[in-house]
């Protein structure tokens, strides 16, 4: 379950390291980069976006010159950008697949929230048409690593430890999108499916849902009036009953009219739990906890 340790999640590359986290960069002796040690542990199989992270050049080592994606390949990583090159993978192969230069495309289209009075009227949510055919979709990212990660343990008394992220839900938040934000949520959702299939005819699987904090948006009166509205940002939409439904993001203020990231918040957040193990996820329990449920359903001492 290891992937890397540093002191700043800015130090993503070794580019990045030297310059936010010096003393942790290959060329002071550190472990290096986020993306330098992620490949050095050896993970099976990493998908997602990120490319100009392990693109940048290796300041010290014995690699030095050379880029983190050099330094996969070096290590036995088949490295894939398209979809394409992820149905192409293969069990007896260690898959790097960076599939965008920074955060993978959003499913829908952006719709920004605004502040009062200037909140447009509902609008349906629609798919992102700047997203490219080749880009993999979570869901298939998520169904193709269980394949790979199946296979290469099925003849071996040991499972699997698969993570899934839906990381662009925060990111849309973050920017007040709420159409993004739906987008990124509902397929998360389909990804949760692809795993539930899985454990479905492989019943020794424990699957873990949960988010790693709560967030800006809360649903709110629609439609806002002068007497009664957000002090935030909203954006509405029409729901798949063709309802509107207006959305709220007021964690920040704007500074001289201009919009500031919204922030998290200190809700509890949901945790949902199948398979061995999954009886003590009940009630409210602590973050850590979770370590030793998934510790237990592997069997790990």
């Amino acid at each position: 379950m290891l992937d890397a340790h540093v002191s700043d999640r800015g130090c993503q590359g070794p580019a990045d390291a030297t310059k936010t986290c010096p003393t942790e960069a290959k060329e002071a002796g550190g472990l290096g980069s986020i993306a330098e040690q992620t490949v050095e542990h050896g993970v099976d199989v990493l998908l997602g976006g990120g490319r100009d992270r392990f693109a940048q050049p290796i300041a010290g080592g014995d690699l030095a010159g050379q880029t983190v994606i050099d330094q996969a390949e070096s290590l036995g990583y088949t490295v894939i950008g398209d979809t394409a090159g992820l149905d192409a993978s293969t069990p007896d192969q260690k898959v790097l697949g960076l599939f965008s230069a920074g955060n993978m495309p959003q499913e829908f289209a952006p719709l920004l929230a605004e502040p009062f009075p200037a909140t447009a009227e509902a609008q349906p949510c629609v798919a992102d048409p700047t997203r490219a055919a080749e880009v993999p979709h979570l869901t298939d990212m998520t169904t193709k690593a269980l394949e790979l990660l199946d296979a290469k343990t099925q003849d071996q008394d040991k499972g699997f430890f698969l993570q899934v992220e839906g990381a662009s839900i925060d990111k849309r938040d973050h920017a007040a999108d709420l159409c993004g934000q739906i987008g990124e949520t509902l397929e998360f959702d389909t990804a949760i499916q692809a795993g539930l299939a899985y454990a479905e005819e492989h019943p020794d699987t424990l699957v873990i849902v949960t988010a790693d904090h709560g967030h800006t948006s809360q649903i709110v009166e629609y439609p806002q009036t002068e007497e009664h509205h957000s002090p935030g940002r909203v954006a509405a939409v029409v729901t798949a009953d063709g309802q509107p439904m207006a959305v709220s993001y007021a964690t920040v203020a704007d500074v001289d009219g201009k919009e500031q990231s919204q922030g998290h918040t200190g809700t509890e957040v949901r945790i949902a739990a199948q398979g061995p193990q999954a009886a003590n996820v009940v009630g409210v329990i602590n973050q850590t906890d979770l370590f030793a449920i998934m510790a237990r359903a592997l069997s790990l001492d």
